[in-house]
């Protein structure tokens, strides 16, 4: 019933930045979270940022200070401020979005960070 489309993924250099935008549509009600998961070939899907309706958001250890996690005004968007990128980040990154008892999962954008 969500639908979740993501974007803003490329190729930078180690110290670049990016923006990544996800835009949640359809019945986009009572979304209550949004953010991102990232995976590394061979590695699992970690947490990478998250918002929630009131503001409230958390960070993984290893983006904290480096990226920030921000909404529209209309809650229907968000983005992902990428600044100080490492080789480590590397990853495809997935939006989701979150209602209660339900969470809709972006198609992946892929972030690469090399020299």
């Amino acid at each position: 019933q969500v639908q979740v489309v993501e974007s803003g993924g490329d190729l930078v250099h180690p110290g670049g930045s990016l923006r990544l935008s996800c835009a949640a549509s359809g019945s986009i009600f009572e979304i209550y979270a949004m953010g991102w998961y990232r995976q590394a070939p061979g590695k699992q899907r970690d947490l990478v940022a998250r918002i929630f309706s009131g503001g409230t958001t958390n960070y993984a250890d290893s983006v904290k200070g480096r990226f920030t996690i921000s909404r529209d005004n209309a809650n229907d968007t968000v983005y992902l401020q990428m600044n100080n990128l490492k080789p480590e980040d590397t990853a495809v990154y997935y939006c989701f979005a979150n209602k209660l008892g339900y969470v809709s999962w972006g198609q992946g954008t892929q972030v690469t960070v090399s020299s």
